[in-house]
């Protein structure tokens, strides 16, 4: 980017001209502050880092530039919670990190976190400056948030070099959507047709794409029960509850839930679990 368009800098973040504009109907900015917390310690984070990271490892190892390095950013990466575990259990994987974002907020947290090692952009994912910049794109729990997402791919398609990858989560199956989906501003939820539909329309190519987050399913599901919120809560009522149900459990019950789920990364490779309450693709350029 900085090649190619006059950019700013401010608190060490590069800011295009052409300032972006973070949108609160798609993530409240307000939710950061208890996200850089959630991305290092709670089971579901935990789980999700490590399912990704054992099907990263597998397809890195197939890609042509691996042995040389590779450029990997991290879209609506929030406060880098993916990019400090990556850089804990494997640096040597990538030659650069950076991390891009629409928030100021969620960047400026994210300086604590991944400001030694990655570079950090203020970004809108529907108007990208790179053109084929980038080996490896992650777009994590992203996509369900905002309306347009076949423009997203589209933009993210000019932004990876031929050949790239870009590895995409989200919440799975609308058999799965609750209220916590409307708290959260998400648009919809994925099943393994819609992404083959995205690759199809967005010239990507679907590569693989499997649930995840099955054993704990059950569980998730009644638990979205049991503590539905009142009906007629108000809007600050309601943030709180967002936040009390999000909270990290207790340690010996947090520690119970990411080894089932470290038992899933495991599997995840050779299991075609049929369902889970998240699903991971992997598209290539």
């Amino acid at each position: 980017m900085t090649d190619k368009i006059q950019c700013n800098y401010e608190q060490g973040i590069i800011i295009p001209t052409r300032r972006p504009h973070h949108r609160d109907d798609e993530y409240d900015e307000s939710g950061f502050d208890v996200l850089i917390q959630m991305q290092r310690e709670h089971f579901w984070y935990r789980g999700r880092h490590k399912i990704l990271l054992n099907l990263l490892k597998e397809e890195i190892a197939k890609h042509p530039g691996a042995t040389t390095g590779l450029r990997a950013i991290d879209l609506g990466g929030g406060c880098g919670g993916w990019l400090e575990y990556l850089h804990t259990h494997d640096a040597s994987m990538f030659r650069e990190l950076a991390l891009g974002d629409s928030s100021m907020r969620a960047l400026t947290l994210a300086e604590p976190v991944v400001g030694s090692f990655a570079t950090r952009y203020q970004i809108d994912l529907l108007d990208l400056s790179w053109i084929g910049e980038w080996d490896v794109v992650f777009l994590l729990d992203v996509l369900e948030h905002i309306k347009d997402h076949d423009e997203v791919l589209r933009q993210v398609y000019k932004i990876v070099k031929p050949g790239g990858l870009v590895f995409v989560t989200t919440p799975a199956l609308n058999f799965f959507w609750t209220y916590n989906d409307q708290l959260a501003h998400h648009q919809r939820r994925y099943s393994k047709q819609d992404f083959f539909a995205l690759g199809e329309c967005t010239d990507l190519e679907v590569l693989r794409t499997e649930y995840f987050m099955f054993f704990l399913s059950p569980a998730l599901l009644l638990s979205r029960i049991l503590f539905r919120p009142p009906a007629l809560a108000t809007p600050e009522q309601l943030r709180d509850h967002l936040a009390r149900t999000h909270r990290i459990p207790a340690k010996p019950l947090n520690n119970m839930l990411t080894m089932a789920l470290s038992i899933e990364a495991f599997m995840v490779d050779f299991v075609d679990f049929p369902w889970g309450t998240s699903i991971l693709a992997v598209f290539k350029r």
